[in-house]
């Protein structure tokens, strides 16, 4: 194995600058530089460009430098391919590059090695994130430049293969967004009924969450019913991998906050308005605040037709428009209720359940496909930290 060393042994680091606001500007304009924000690295789609003078004391990085995030939920974030300056959120890596290589240095940040060690940093730290004293703390193997060389290949190819199958899944969502707009992308082509409309007609099939001290962390136990939270669905996608429990008292408790597979359930807080409709994998749940819930009546609507349409661009701006602005965006149930959505023949939401299931099955097979390359590129990174690559 080879020998650890401190990381700031063969790498410098250099924290950001943070110019006044009132010196921003949204277009280039000679002596002017781009200034660069975590936010231009994780949400690039976003496109939030802006500028600042260049001076002699502003901090700049080139496309192929290594920055690392500092504080609060971006801390241990890996960033790179950008030019400009960098604000204070990041620190730029100043490798030697006679020492350590730098595709090298950029996976031993990625390892789950350097990450929970500066998640650790950062917990002790609370906002004020790490400083490079801090890195003095955290050792790595150091190869010979030619052995980093031949880890770093075989890291990134690994990387690629991984990052091959994440675009391959993107490419079938956004496969299926588009037969939805094929077959239901002229709305005034359908009768419409309000959301109240198409609920089944059982108790709670219309319903929110817990108001406030109703469900609280201390009602959490060990094992038991599953609370659904805000953290357990992102950009319409369910993860189950962090997850709290209520008793069942407590459950039966909480009914008309019960959720089951193939209720849609709708984000009413923060990233209010987007929906999922609940898989066959989560047999029972409770719903926090954070959502609002539809149980359809099978007769009118299917819970995927359902799903999409509530995620289309149509009934996102009606949600828009029907959003409480306070501290974060809050989507009412009472506001959800009155909204009206185009509702197809069944027979025609049928036929598309049908094209999106074959869709699935693909998607299935990339997620496996997905999974064993990340398990892969792990198993990779952990032998390349212990020196046995």
């Amino acid at each position: 194995m080879s020998q650890l060393i401190p990381i700031t042994e063969i790498c410098d680091f250099q924290g950001g600058t943070q110019p006044p606001k009132n010196e921003w500007i949204k277009d280039p304009e000679d002596g002017y530089v781009r200034m660069l924000q975590i936010r231009d690295f994780t949400q690039p789609e976003k496109n939030n460009v802006e500028y600042v003078v260049l001076k002699k004391h502003t901090k700049t990085c080139k496309k192929e430098d290594i920055l690392i995030g500092r504080y609060g939920a971006s801390i241990g974030k890996i960033c790179t391919g950008l030019e400009g300056a960098y604000n204070v959120a990041l620190i730029k890596t100043k490798p030697d590059l006679k020492r350590i290589n730098r595709r090298y240095l950029f996976h031993i940040l990625q390892s789950v090695y350097f990450q929970n060690f500066i998640l650790s940093v950062g917990s002790r730290a609370a906002q004020a994130g790490f400083n490079k004293e801090d890195l003095t703390k955290f050792k790595i193997p150091l190869p010979p430049l030619k052995t980093q060389q031949h880890i770093a290949q075989i890291l990134d190819d690994a990387a690629a293969l991984r990052d091959k199958t994440k675009q391959l899944l993107t490419e079938y969502d956004l496969l299926a967004q588009a037969i939805f707009l094929e077959m239901f992308g002229d709305p005034d082509s359908f009768e419409h009924f309000t959301i109240a409309e198409v609920a089944a007609k059982e108790r709670y099939s219309l319903s929110s969450g817990p108001f406030g001290s109703n469900l609280t962390s201390k009602h959490y136990t060990e094992k038991g019913i599953v609370i659904l939270r805000g953290t357990n669905v992102t950009s319409g996608i369910l993860d189950l991998s962090n997850v709290k429990y209520v008793s069942e008292e407590k459950a039966v408790e909480l009914k008309r906050s019960e959720i089951k597979p193939d209720d849609v359930v709708i984000v009413a807080v923060g990233s209010s308005g987007k929906a999922l409709k609940i898989p066959s994998t989560l047999k029972r749940a409770i719903m926090s605040q954070n959502f609002n819930k539809i149980t359809p009546d099978r007769s009118k609507v299917i819970p995927l037709y359902l799903e999409f349409c509530f995620n289309s661009q149509l009934v996102q701006n009606q949600f828009r428009t029907e959003m409480t602005d306070t501290v974060r965006t809050f989507l009412s149930l009472t506001k959800i209720k009155q909204v009206k959505i185009p509702i197809p023949p069944i027979e025609l939401q049928n036929q598309f359940a049908e094209k999106i299931a074959l869709i699935e099955q693909q998607k299935e097979l990339a997620k496996q496909e997905l999974k064993e390359s990340e398990d892969l590129f792990n198993a990779l990174l952990q032998k390349a930290f212990k020196g046995e690559l």
